[in-house]
């Protein structure tokens, strides 16, 4: 059973820096995309970044310049630095993969993690 956990969040102060990492435990043969979303209260999950196989990168208009997403499939990871935090980019934070598993392929999920972004 393939399991996502993530972590780096937590509360820190507008212009301050954050790093997210997600890290996939389990049987895994080969990795695809990888990427983040979020969630701020009362709204809609939206995409935040994605890297591809090919380590091609799209991000949201709204980050483009602040976020990079990286991965290192080696270590089932993919990251997402955060740098010059706004009150807005406040959220729970989702990682997915989409990776080959003894079961299939299929699109996996972390179970969330805060960011608080407030003086």
């Amino acid at each position: 059973q393939v399991q996502l956990v993530e972590s780096g969040g937590g509360l820190v102060q507008p212009g301050g820096n954050l790093r997210l990492s997600c890290a996939a435990s389990g049987s895994i043969f080969r990795h695809y995309a990888m990427g983040w979303y979020r969630q701020a209260p009362g709204k809609q999950r939206e995409l935040v970044a994605i890297i591809t196989d090919g380590d091609n990168t799209n991000y949201a208009d709204s980050v483009k310049g602040r976020f990079t997403i990286s991965r290192d499939n080696a270590k089932n990871t993919v990251y997402l630095q955060m740098n010059s935090l706004k009150p807005e980019d406040t959220a729970v934070y989702y990682c997915y993969q989409d990776l080959l598993t003894t079961v299939g392929r299929g699109n996996y999920w972390g179970q969330g993690t805060q960011v608080t972004v407030s003086s």
